[in-house]
This record gives C-alpha cells, sequence and structure tokens, in this order.
C-alpha cells in the first residue's frame, strides 16, 4: 500500500464513491484525483467539483464526453447491429471502456501510479473498467475497495461518513433510490428492490424516460433518418452531431412509448441478474440500421456480419473492447458499412418501431429483376431449374443409397 503515492478515482459524486475518497486516503496514504465524466447521465455533474473539494481533493477532472461516447463507441457497435442475449443493447457495457480510457489518460498526465473505481465485486463492471486500464497501462495498479473494505451495506456507509465527516446528500434526508441505476445517452438502467424477484412487475413509477406505451399519444410520429457509412447523421434533414442525434431520438421513442426492457441476463462472474433498461433511442437506431443495411449490403455480407455479431456482442459486454479480437471484427464491420448510405422512414406508435420506407443511392435492390411483373429478360426463370438441381445433388445421392432422412 504505501507504493501508491497518487490514485485517479471514477467519481459519481454519489455516496459510494465519496466514501471512496476518503477511504483511499486513510487506508493508502495517498494522494486522490477525481474524475467525473459527462456521458448524458442527465444529471448535472459540476457539483461534485465542490463535493471532491469538501474531501482535500486537490486535482479534480470533470469532462464533457458525449460526442465522444457516441462517436467513439455507440456509433461503431451499433454498425454491428450488437445485441446481447437476444435482447440488451448494451447501455452500460459500452461506456466503461471510455471512462478506462479517461481513466488511464489522467493518470499519465498527473503521474498517478493506480486508478480506482467503485464497482462492486458482483457485478460486472469491475472486470470492464479493469480489463479496459491493464489494456491500455499494463503496469497501473488498480484499487477496487469493495474487493478490500469491510463497508458491506449502505448502513456501514453512513456510519462511515458521520464518523469522518463527509458530506454526502443522502445523509440529510435518509432517501434512495430503491434501485441501482446507472445512465448515459444511449439507456438507463435499473436493478435491486423488488427487481431481485423476476416474476415481479416493474413498478410504473420506477421508469424515467418513457412513458407507457399505453399511455403514448394516440398518433404515430414519423421521422425520417440519414446515413452515411452506417451512422445517423441527420433526423428529418437535419445534420446532427452524434450526441444530439442519439439525444434528439432518446426524446421521440421515450414520447412514443419506445425501448423499455426487462430481462434477465448472465453475467461475466457466473451469475444470472435481472435488469430493467429505457432504451429508447438505441432501439429506433437498430431497427432503422437494419433496415438500411437490408438494401445496401451484399447478402453473404450480411449474413457474414449476422453471424459474427453474437461474438462482437460478448466481447463488449464481458470487457474485451480494448483487445485485438474486437478490433480485428470492428474493421470488418467498418468496411462493410461503405455503402450502408442513404434514408429509412419509420413510424413510432404506443412502443412500436414500424419501417415504412427505406432508399439508397447505393441500394442493391433492383426493381427489374424483383418485379412480379414482367421483366424484360432481367431474369431467366429456366436457370432456377439447375440451380435447385446441383444443390439437391448431395441429397439425392444420399436417398438413392438408402439414407434415411426422416
Amino acid at each position: 500500500m504505501s507504493s501508491v503515492k497518487k490514485v485517479v478515482l471514477a467519481y459519481s459524486g454519489g455516496l459510494d464513491t465519496s466514501v471512496i475518497v476518503k477511504w483511499l486516503q486513510e487506508t493508502y496514504n495517498c494522494e486522490v484525483v477525481t474524475f467525473t465524466a459527462d456521458i448524458g447521465q442527465g444529471e448535472e455533474v459540476e457539483p461534485a467539483r465542490a463535493k471532491a473539494q469538501a474531501l482535500g481533493v486537490k486535482e479534480i477532472y470533470i469532462d464533457d464526453l458525449r460526442e465522444e461516447f457516441v462517436r467513439d463507441f455507440v456509433f461503431p457497435m451499433f454498425r454491428a447491429n450488437t445485441i446481447y442475449e437476444g435482447e440488451y443493447l448494451l447501455g452500460t457495457s459500452i461506456a466503461r471502456p471510455l471512462i478506462a480510457k479517461r481513466l488511464i489518460e489522467i493518470a499519465n498526465e498527473t503521474g498517478a501510479d493506480a486508478i480506482s473505481h467503485g464497482a462492486t465485486g458482483k457485478g460486472n463492471d469491475q472486470v470492464r473498467f479493469e480489463l479496459g486500464a491493464y489494456a491500455l497501462k499494463p503496469g497501473i495498479q488498480v484499487i477496487a475497495p469493495w474487493r478490500e473494505w469491510d463497508l458491506t451495506s449502505r448502513e456501514t456507509l453512513m456510519a462511515y461518513c458521520e464518523k469522518h465527516n463527509i458530506p454526502v446528500d443522502y445523509a440529510k434526508n435518509k432517501k434512495k433510490s430503491p434501485y441501482s441505476m446507472d445512465a448515459n445517452l444511449l439507456h438507463i438502467s435499473y436493478e435491486g428492490g423488488v427487481l431481485e424477484d423476476p416474476w415481479t412487475e416493474a413498478e410504473e413509477e420506477m421508469w424515467r424516460w418513457s412513458v407507457s406505451p399505453e399511455a403514448a399519444p394516440d398518433q404515430p410520429t414519423y421521422v425520417d433518418l440519414t446515413f452515411e457509412k452506417g451512422d445517423i447523421v441527420a433526423i428529418n434533414g437535419e445534420t446532427m452531431s452524434p450526441a444530439t442525434v442519439l439525444a434528439t431520438l432518446n426524446k421521440l421513442g421515450g414520447e412514443n412509448g419506445i425501448g423499455r426492457l426487462d430481462i434477465v441476463e448472465n453475467r461475466y462472474v457466473g451469475m444470472k441478474s435481472r435488469g430493467c433498461y429505457e432504451t429508447p433511442g438505441g432501439t429506433i437506431m437498430l431497427r432503422a440500421h437494419r433496415a438500411i443495411e437490408s438494401i445496401t449490403l451484399d447478402r453473404e455480407v450480411a449474413h457474414l456480419k449476422d453471424s459474427l455479431m453474437p461474438k462482437y456482442a460478448e466481447l463488449v459486454y464481458n470487457g474485451y473492447w480494448w483487445s485485438p479480437e474486437r478490433q480485428m471484427l470492428q474493421t470488418a464491420i467498418d468496411e462493410s458499412q461503405k455503402h450502408v448510405n442513404g434514408e429509412v422512414r419509420l413510424k413510432l406508435y404506443k412502443g412500436g418501431v414500424h419501417l415504412v420506407g427505406r432508399r439508397s443511392a447505393d441500394s442493391l435492390f433492383d426493381e427489374k429483376v424483383a418485379t412480379f411483373e414482367d421483366d424484360a429478360g432481367a431474369y431467366d426463370q429456366k436457370d432456377a431449374e439447375g440451380f435447385i438441381k446441383l444443390n439437391a445433388l448431395r441429397m439425392r445421392i444420399a436417398a438413392s443409397k438408402g439414407r434415411k432422412l426422416s
């Protein structure tokens, strides 16, 4: 412990990380640098500065990372149509490599020899933070207080605050959300409380970003999305930055009851966990991206992408964003997006995202070939006979040798 002179802490300003600041100062007798990231969580981050100063922190970093988050992490992930275990849009997972990256950058800038985080020893985030940190700075020391200290409940944390005169908002009103929540521009997640029983329905009051589908407007909302190389660059003809695109789609989706999800997922550390998520903008983005790919991607490229996606999703979920295999897959995915350009029109209605139109100058859809009317010789239907017989050859041979297939 005496070898740690300075540590960079991922600091939210909440109860846990405020305790961690003092605990690091006491336990490691070291200087603490705090880093607070604005990745679109919807809460003011500047108050974290005053809280850190009250704890004696001299070097305080508060960074607006919203554009970098969407441009360099969310958009590349969505080019792959990434979903974990068939449902989860990876809102928490994709934010962690960015935070790890910035922690290491600040450690390099300040000469710190360690980083720290407030992730518990039961979750995935400890893995994601630390895999990223080690990939970017192999010799960095990581301090994970939840794996070291004996403060195992909110009550013990509050007692620690009282003993050490730590100013924490919760200390006065003694109120706390019944859920463990994480938010960024892509999503907000809810765990704990009544959600720990997979049979119990989530309370309507829990949801923060969306109205219920039943309460959504009775009239649909139409939206046109413009794609360039697989990324949305304009909404209804208005050019927008990546972060503005996602924020706008979150608003449209939330107003129409889109993006709610209730799942039990398999954590990397081995346990099953029930979580609820709101990902309104991401739900719209995924539907639209698959639509524009449907007319611009070659069939085999599209099918190969789909076969690679579960592995890509697993890498993101498990914390391997900075791994060579994820980077290899990303190169292939980005290469596939060169011609993924055009427009998609969607109808948003009472929780549903309905595709109503798609067009592209790079479209591979050929009306002359696909038509049910006279194609003027564009497609010779006689060719299908030989195609079918050649593909049936192995099965015909097996059947002629008496092999039973039923």
